[in-house]
């Protein structure tokens, strides 16, 4: 690989399309695009070619480029025809509806477990020990069960089904034939249908959720690429991804294996056995790297693999960043101005608590639960213990996450936290007074998308292990633990 060999990092995440091109060797930021998504729980993957080729052209195109990886949102379901037509718009991951089909599998598998004579105490734990994860509406395995039996027509015409960036590398491979499809260990693991513990998909945990076996992507390692688009001879058609993207006529560009969003930030955070990341987005995610897969019969903790061949024990939230807009927005303020007024209240906002479960929640499993607020009088009916409480309330669910990986025996060495919300200094702040430990704030970057353009760059290579880029120098930030405030947060939590 040369020096000035420059590869692409892409993050498709739920509300936009971020591009990073960086150079492969030394990991030097080049140039970078974006374009936004829709909004919504459903869209057409059409929307996501849009905005990946918006984003390239926004980055100065691929030209220039050797290599490019996808990372994209998790345990959307996208499903294809016989043709690799799209069937129905995805259902994304924060698409709650199919909760009771998630429910009706947790129960099902435990009494086919049962009629075997082998003791399993509940379904959460037999699913934790076939997929390392218990069912809940955003995997995919659940979404397949409420389309068959929603919409048994389009259920029918569904011959493959993929994820968001396994449809994305895809179509970069130029999307026609189904049987190329691939993803990556670390996607596969956020379906329900794929083992991490043992590297191999589970057709009869598919069979049990949708009735039969559609076609499922191949699952390539951490530094395999899904394909080397090679020059074409004469003039591409102008429909081909190497002309849609401007990729160099007259030079091979390699696709990268891909990876999950969550992967992609622990890879391009450079994160390692005992670092946990804290990452608040439109979702909230608690992730560590592992040596060792996980397997938490409480349904906590998803036993997901990572980009680098370990494993990914992860929590998520349904209510992270949207919280602050949503506070913002009551309270007719900017972000900036909210974390102003948060800061100027004191710790516990003089006793008022929000539950965030704005949107439902998935962890804990409450996907109808509504947002509560305790504690209001008229000392702290002010937009400062508003704006106090909605940070802390988010940051209260986000610690829980932290519980649920120690109580399964995750280290916790290190806590980075990132993401948008991460460049709030109330967050920022109230962060390690809310965990009980210090937090490190790496410098602002675009993680998801770095991760993948890294392994594109390993793909490059051929090399064994994945390139070493620099992440900058990380702030620590310290505060008085205050149990207390948490101990009221769980009061109302399970009342």
């Amino acid at each position: 690989m040369t020096r000035n060999a420059l590869v692409a990092g892409v993050d498709s995440s739920t509300q936009s399309c971020k591009v990073v091109i960086r150079d492969a060797v030394t990991g030097d930021r080049i140039r970078q695009g974006r374009a936004q998504h829709p909004d919504g729980t459903e869209v057409h993957p059409a929307a996501w070619w849009e905005a990946l080729g918006q984003a390239v052209a926004e980055a100065g195109g691929l030209e220039d480029v050797a290599a490019i990886s996808v990372a994209g949102q998790q345990h959307g379901m996208v499903c294809l025809d016989d043709e690799g037509a799209v069937v129905r718009p995805a259902l994304l991951w924060n698409d709650t509806r199919s909760a009771q089909a998630a429910a009706d599998l947790v129960a099902e598998l435990a009494a086919e477990v049962s009629e075997t004579g082998n003791h399993v105490p509940t379904g959460e734990a037999a699913w934790a020990d076939a997929v390392g994860t218990v069912p809940v509406a955003s995997l995919t395995v659940a979404k397949l069960r409420w389309l068959a039996e929603h919409e048994p027509a389009r259920a029918k015409s569904t011959a493959a089904v993929c994820l968001p960036h396994d449809w994305l590398t895809w179509r970069l491979t130029d999307g026609r034939d189904i049987s190329t499809l691939t993803t990556d260990r670390s996607d596969a693991s956020g379906t329900g249908y794929y083992s991490p513990a043992t590297g191999a998909y589970r057709p009869d945990l598919l069979q049990l959720a949708f009735g039969r076996q559609p076609l499922l992507p191949t699952v390539l390692g951490p530094a395999e690429h899904a394909r080397i688009l090679q020059p074409s001879a004469g003039f591409a058609p102008a429909d081909s991804p190497r002309m849609r993207l401007g990729a160099a006529e007259l030079n091979p560009l390699l696709i990268g294996a891909g990876a999950g969003d969550n992967a992609a930030a622990a890879l391009g955070l450079g994160a390692r056995p005992g670092d946990v990341v804290v990452s608040i987005g439109t979702s909230g995610t608690v992730f560590a790297c592992s040596d060792a897969p996980t397997a938490d019969p409480t349904g906590a903790v998803a036993g997901f693999a990572d980009a680098t061949g370990r494993h990914l024990p992860l929590v998520c939230t349904l209510n992270a960043a949207r919280v602050l807009d949503a506070a913002a927005a009551l309270l007719g303020v900017s972000l900036g101005e909210l974390s102003r007024l948060a800061l100027s209240a004191p710790a516990g906002a003089d006793g008022l608590t929000l539950i965030p479960y704005l949107e439902g929640e998935r962890t804990p499993n409450r996907p109808d639960a509504t947002g509560t607020l305790h504690g209001l009088r008229l000392t702290n009916s002010t937009p400062a213990h508003l704006a106090r409480a909605y940070i802390e309330g988010m940051l209260c669910g986000l610690a829980d996450g932290l519980d649920a990986l120690t109580a399964i025996g995750v280290p916790v060495e290190r806590i980075l936290l990132v993401g948008g919300a991460a460049q709030s200094e109330a967050v920022r702040t109230m962060a390690p007074a809310v965990f009980g430990r210090p937090v490190l704030v790496p410098s602002a970057g675009q993680y998801v998308a770095d991760g993948a353009a890294l392994q594109a760059a390993w793909a490059l290579s051929g090399a064994a292990e994945p390139p070493t880029w620099g992440t900058g120098k990380a702030e620590r930030i310290e505060a008085e633990p205050v149990p207390w405030l948490r101990e009221r947060y769980h009061e109302y939590r399970d009342a």
